[in-house]
Parts: C-alpha cells; sequence; structure tokens
C-alpha cells in the first residue's frame, strides 16, 4: 500500500492535479484576444465593477483549498509543505464530485494573525475557502475572523463537513433505533475542532446541550471545572460524572472523534438498548465494529473507514455544499445552509439505491437500515440534492447574491 499511494502520486507525472485551458490559443488573434491588447478590456470592466470578475474570470467556480501544515490528517504539525498532497487531494475531490476548480495554497506560518493575514491578502481571487489541517484551537479564531472579514463563504471542512455527515448518520441511526434526538443522551469522546463543530451542530438538528458529555484528556467538561478554554466551556454540563466510565452508563449514543480503542467492550456494555457508537477516529477506531458486535448484536455502528459499513466521509458533504454556495454566489456558508446539507444527505441514505452505486460496490445490497445509515460518495444524486437545499438555504436566509438557478437540481456538471 505504501508503494502503491507514492506510485500513484508520482506517476506518470507528479501530483493529483493541473491547469488546463478554456479558450482557444493557437493563432494571433487568439493571443492578442488572450493578453495583450485584448485583455486590457475585462480588466477595466472588472475595475469599474468588481462584480464583474464573475463574469470575465474563473473566480466563481474556484476554491482555494489552504492550510498552514500544523493538523495534517492524523499525522500532526508537520509543517506547510508536507500538507500538500493533502490539499491537492482536496482539490482532485472538488473538481471530481461538484466540477469545483481549485487550487491548494501552503501557508508557511504558526502565527494565526500572519495566516489570517495572507489569507484576506489573496481572498479576491477566488470564489470561496475551504480550510484544511489547521490545528484547534486556533482553528476557530482563524475560521471565524475570515468569516467576518471575506466576502466569500470561508468553511474550516475538518469542522463543518465531519459536523454535517455526522449529524446526518447520527440523525438516521437515532430513526432507526427508535430514540428521539431531543431525549437521546450522547457521549462524546474528543473535544478538538471536529468534535465542538458536531456537537454544536447536532444542537442545531435538535439534541438538547444538557444530554451531551463531552470528554477531554482530562475527563468529563463539567462546570467544575477551572482549565476549560472558551470553546470547551461552552460544552461544560452540571454532573458528578468524571470519567467515561462514568459517562456511558445509559447513554444512547457515543461518538468518538479522539483515538483507537478507547472506548471498552465493557463501556460499550453499558450503553442503553440499541446503542449508537460512531468510532470515527482514523485509521483505528475507538473500538473495532467486529468486537462492538461481538459484545452488542444490537449496535448500530459507523466509523470513519472505507473498508466497514456507514463510513462518516467528509467528501459526501464539502463538495456540495460549495457547489450549491457559488451558484447562488452566497458571501457565507451558514448554519441554515449546513442543516440544510443535514437533512439532504440524511434523506438521501432513505431512498433506493441507484444502478451506479450497487456496481461501484460489488453488488452489495444496501437499504436504509443499521448498515446503511449514510449514502455512499458515489451516489451521483448528492450533487443535485445537497446543492440544491444548500442553495436554497442560502437564498431563503439572505446571504445568496443571486437567485435559486433555474437549472437546479443538478443532474450533471455539463453546464460547467
Amino acid at each position: 500500500m505504501k508503494q502503491a499511494a507514492l506510485d500513484y502520486h508520482a506517476k506518470p507525472k507528479p501530483g493529483k492535479i493541473s491547469i488546463e485551458l478554456t479558450k482557444p490559443a493557437e493563432t494571433a488573434k487568439d493571443l492578442s484576444l488572450a493578453y495583450s491588447p485584448g485583455v486590457a478590456e475585462p480588466v477595466r470592466e472588472i475595475a469599474a465593477d468588481p462584480e464583474n470578475a464573475y463574469k470575465y474570470t474563473m473566480k466563481g467556480n474556484l476554491v482555494a483549498v489552504i492550510s498552514n501544515g500544523t493538523a495534517i490528517l492524523g499525522l500532526g504539525n508537520l509543517g506547510a509543505l508536507a500538507s500538500k498532497p493533502v490539499m491537492e487531494g482536496k482539490a482532485l475531490l472538488f473538481k471530481r464530485f461538484a466540477g469545483v476548480d481549485s487550487i491548494d495554497l501552503e501557508v508557511d506560518c504558526e502565527s494565526p494573525q500572519d495566516f489570517i493575514d495572507t489569507v484576506k491578502r489573496v481572498a479576491c481571487s477566488f470564489g470561496g475557502i475551504n480550510l484544511e489541517d489547521i490545528k484547534a484551537p486556533e482553528c476557530f479564531e482563524i475560521e471565524r475572523r475570515l468569516i467576518e472579514e471575506c466576502d466569500i463563504p470561508v468553511f474550516h471542512d475538518d469542522q463543518h463537513g465531519t459536523a454535517i455527515v455526522t449529524a446526518a448518520g447520527m440523525l438516521n441511526a437515532l430513526e432507526i433505533a427508535g430514540k428521539k434526538i431531543e431525549e437521546a443522551r450522547l457521549v462524546c469522546l474528543g473535544a478538538g475542532s471536529a468534535a465542538i463543530s458536531c456537537v454544536k451542530l447536532l444542537i442545531s438538528c435538535g439534541m438538547t446541550p444538557a444530554n451531551i458529555y463531552m470528554l477531554d484528556s482530562k475527563g468529563v467538561i463539567h462546570t467544575g471545572r477551572d482549565d476549560l478554554n472558551q470553546y470547551k466551556a461552552l460544552f461544560a454540563v452540571e454532573t458528578d460524572c468524571r470519567t467515561l466510565e462514568d459517562a456511558i452508563d445509559g447513554a444512547d449514543a457515543f461518538l468518538g472523534l479522539s483515538g483507537p480503542n478507547l472506548l471498552s467492550p465493557e463501556q460499550l456494555e453499558k450503553m442503553a438498548e440499541k446503542p449508537i457508537v460512531f468510532a470515527c477516529a482514523n485509521p483505528d477506531p475507538e473500538i473495532r465494529p467486529e468486537l462492538a458486535r461481538e459484545v452488542r448484536s444490537d449496535v448500530i455502528m459507523a466509523t470513519g473507514r472505507s473498508d466497514y459499513p456507514n463510513q462518516v466521509n467528509n467528501v459526501l458533504g464539502f463538495p456540495f455544499i460549495f457547489r450549491g454556495a457559488l451558484d447562488v454566489r452566497a458571501s457565507r456558508i451558514n448554519e441554515e445552509m449546513k442543516v440544510a446539507a443535514v437533512y439532504a444527505i440524511r434523506e438521501l441514505a432513505k431512498e433506493e439505491v441507484v444502478q451506479e452505486v450497487v456496481d461501484a460496490y460489488e453488488g452489495i445490497e444496501l437499504s436504509f437500515g443499521p448498515e446503511y445509515i449514510i449514502p455512499k460518495p458515489t451516489d451521483p444524486r448528492l450533487l443535485g440534492n445537497v446543492s440544491a437545499a444548500v442553495a436554497k438555504a442560502a437564498v431563503d436566509s439572505g446571504v445568496a447574491r443571486l437567485p435559486y438557478p433555474a437549472h437546479y437540481p443538478l443532474k450533471s456538471l455539463d453546464h460547467i
């Protein structure tokens, strides 16, 4: 696998993305239109009205994938340059699934202010910005500031992409288990950027804050602690529970965004009937599905891995969220748009699986239930359903600059 991955990135040419021409450049006339003197005309138009950049350049379909490499996948702070394969990979997924052109930018700085200043200075070139692999807690302030100071969508996918797909799967799992979201008790192991965003979005979808027990490396985040930063403090609950062992007793759902093998079989046994376990640590989950099912045959299980059912995979969300946001020229991706994406992904899992998905997964039977609570990334309906839901939410919430597109919901990317 190691050699195959290296060969994939190196051959037949290094990297995963390239630039293609969209206009002819063969004749002297072509070149005079592409550059001097013809290029002066769109320059004047954009100088007169910056909105013309969407008409005469690729800005409206261009997203920057930006990182400083301080939290690369599960590998940690390996520096900006080392993050480039991941950022190129994100650009590949944008193009493959949603027809979004994307350029990766690796910013060699760890100072949040330097990073913010750099991104602000280049933001006018793009229709949107996808932040990636930036460590917590700095990522929260970086995203907040950039959302406030840029007039295009800024989206930290490690936070919100994970949260959107997690929430969609969790809502379906609760439905299958016969549990109401406002009554369900959740234990969240992990208090980093993804965990905090997941819990925030679950609350937006109806989960009761007092029923959520979040744990960091020091145990349950409760109101008696005086060592919490401003982000963790939002989730402090009044409780006598101090450890995972305490909190898991009778819990309806477990969300793991922490590390391998941190949920024991004994702890799983203590959960409520039809427990829901999202063990999303990668590559090794908090508890392996095989072991979980040995302990609890009634468990509804999801992981971050593609070799198990119910993969929590960000690619179900971010390409289509940006597609919808770009197509109505949204100024930001707000909570209404995120919730709309959650419900679009959730409902797609309930529809009959199309043949393209069956073929991609070697004929495995898939239907809504404990083994299929989240759609597969190869489902072509994600493009239409999620993009349309996000675009409509942008229009309805007042952050869109264009009306809902007449060609929506999208059936293909032929128009791009």
